[in-house]
């Protein structure tokens, strides 16, 4: 990245579904936003943001909610406005949670699962979740500020196949690259 480039500013992510089969539990995935201190990038999250929940400066909110996968195109779509966090902000970690509302659901058993990841009509990143069917949730996106302010992405699924309660506690862990 040269000196010139304001690296990543604004990012959409965005999750899709397809209903749940008729008789069977709705199929709930939400997004999560974890936000890491300069002094501590991997350790705790300085804040979480999730449904009914956004940062507390307003740069990272979730724009759409669905608890069902029921309706057109893309059912959860989270905002980061990297360039707008304060600097002390080094790091936002984002994932994918699903709700474990009528027994034990992975990514292998939702239908149709979609992940697109971008900047303005930029596609960063785009994936199905087939390579962690095992598990319940996933890192999905990495995004850190370099020495010059200027915020870079990393993309890969990285599947979480523990209790989803304790996800958003290890989705900060550093990762192999």
């Amino acid at each position: 990245m040269s000196g010139l480039s304001k690296g990543i500013r604004t990012v959409e992510i965005a999750v899709k579904w397809d209903p749940s089969p008729a008789g069977r539990p709705p199929t709930d995935l939400d997004i999560v936003a974890a936000t890491y201190p300069k002094s501590d990038p991997h350790g705790d999250p300085a804040y979480l943001v999730h449904f009914d929940s956004r940062s507390p400066d307003g740069t990272i909110h979730l724009n759409r909610d669905s608890r069902d996968g029921v309706g057109f195109g893309w059912d959860e779509v989270m905002t980061v406005e990297l360039y707008r966090l304060d600097p002390r902000y080094a790091r936002v970690v984002v994932g994918v949670v699903i709700q474990q509302q009528g027994g034990r659901l992975t990514f292998g058993d939702v239908r149709a699962p979609g992940l697109r990841i971008r900047e303005g009509y930029t596609v960063l990143a785009e994936d199905d979740f087939r390579g962690v069917p095992g598990a319940a949730a996933a890192v999905v996106a990495e995004f850190t500020r370099d020495t010059t302010g200027a915020w870079g992405f990393r993309a890969g699924v990285h599947g979480f196949e523990g209790d989803p309660e304790a996800f958003p506690r290890s989705m900060g862990a550093a990762r192999r690259p």
